[in-house]
């Protein structure tokens, strides 16, 4: 049995499609699945129960952070493994199993991660990562991991010594996608809940370490994890949530070892006052722009997908209240007859000789399976932007973007 954990708050299209995709990776496995519910003001309460009959929702009714909300799904978690999985990700068909299977094959791994990639197939880097040692923060602080990506010293932040299509051991994996025996997180108590956002993810790593069992990053299947659609890594609420939360675990983890702990509060201080005027700076010489709809930046659009997908998807775009220019489809379909389609095979050389701002990848019947789309934006990354549709829903999705006729124009906002 697998527990699969997901904490949600606000991200009403991306769960949704979240759903739907680990409906189709669970289809030949035991699981249950929770969605804890931290007082989302979106309609997810009215709308999720209907669409996903089989979930366990535990609705909040005021926002308790992730550790608490993970927490409380924990209590009622009944599978030999659980994974906590964030809102804001696609996994495709075969990852669960692949995961498991890992763990029957390699009995001191206590927790596993995944390879992470965006919406436009770029690789996450905190994937795998270290613990944030004096050295290590200040490499990353100062610049030198950028410099020397690939160095075990001065990217070690990263691990940027360790390929990223190679599976391995490491420190630390991403709370996006932890998967973690029950009986090591019995052992550790669950989720740390002194921490409201943030920095879950390094405790709880550290707390398995400290096990004697083995965090592994899993590098044989890829999710998309489009990660933070609602919240700008230069945005105030995100530097002080952030900054903080380091402080708190470098206060848990390292109170009696006073060089350290004073050497990394610095560090934190430091990076905390950089992160600030970099907000500052960005406020000054431009405005932010909405995080959904960043519209003005896509003239038009390929659909990847079968006729009859391309033209639900066309009409979405024409009832939506920002207008796109639809400059072609790709096929999916092999049966369909149209000439003036391709095939996607195809794609790469038609995108090689068409200039197209978006590419629409649908999933669904006759269309794309969550595999192909990860295996394609992957391996074939272009500059085009990735959009995404799910079984047909009425809204498009991806990167900073929503397109539905329900969403507003977007206002500019400080």
């Amino acid at each position: 049995m697998l527990s699969i954990i997901i904490v949600n708050y606000n991200v009403r299209y991306f769960i949704e499609a979240c759903l739907h995709s680990v409906e189709k990776a669970c289809k030949n496995i035991n699981v249950e699945v929770f969605v804890v519910d931290n007082a989302s003001t979106d309609n997810s309460r009215l709308e999720l129960p209907a669409l996903f009959p089989n979930v366990h929702f535990i609705w909040n009714e005021v926002n308790l952070g992730f550790s608490k909300a993970n927490n409380l799904a924990i209590k009622k978690a009944t599978g030999q493994y659980i994974l906590f999985l964030n809102p804001d990700t696609i996994v495709p068909e075969d990852c669960f199993e692949k995961c498991l299977s890992f763990f029957s094959t390699h009995h001191d791994a206590g927790a596993l991660g995944v390879h992470m990639i965006d919406g436009n197939g770029n690789f996450h880097k905190e994937s795998k990562r270290s613990f944030p040692a004096p050295a290590v923060s200040f490499y990353k602080m100062i610049g030198l991991s950028n410099l020397f990506p690939n160095s075990k010293l001065f990217a070690a932040y990263y691990a940027g010594h360790l390929p990223e299509n190679k599976t391995a051991s490491v420190e630390v994996l991403s709370g996006a996608f932890m998967m973690i025996s029950k009986k090591i997180m019995d052992r550790v108590k669950g989720f740390d809940e002194d921490y409201f956002m943030y920095a879950e993810d390094i405790d709880l790593s550290y707390r398995v370490k400290k096990t004697g069992f083995k965090n592994y990053y899993f590098a044989d299947t890829s999710i998309i994890h489009f990660k933070g659609e609602s919240t700008k890594k230069t945005d105030a609420e995100y530097v002080e949530h952030f900054y903080g939360a380091m402080k708190l675990f470098v206060h848990k983890h390292y109170r009696q070892q006073n060089y350290i702990k004073n050497t990394m509060m610095f560090s934190i201080a430091a990076a905390r006052f950089l992160a600030n005027s970099k907000r500052k700076l960005n406020n000054i010489w431009k405005n932010k722009s909405f995080p959904f709809n960043d519209h003005k930046h896509v003239r038009s659009i390929i659909i990847a997908a079968n006729n009859d997908t391309f033209n639900q998807m066309l009409h979405v775009i024409k009832q939506a209240k920002n207008k796109f220019l639809i400059s072609g489809r790709i096929k999916i379909n092999l049966q369909d007859a149209e000439p003036a389609s391709t095939t996607l095979t195809e794609l790469n050389n038609y995108l090689s000789e068409n200039q197209t701002d978006a590419i629409l990848y649908c999933e669904g019947s006759n269309n794309l399976s969550f595999y192909e789309i990860i295996e394609e934006i992957k391996n074939n990354h272009k500059k085009s932007t990735c959009l995404f549709n799910i079984k047909n829903q009425p809204f498009i999705f991806g990167n900073n973007y929503i397109i539905s006729e329900n969403v507003d124009e977007p206002s500019t906002i400080d």
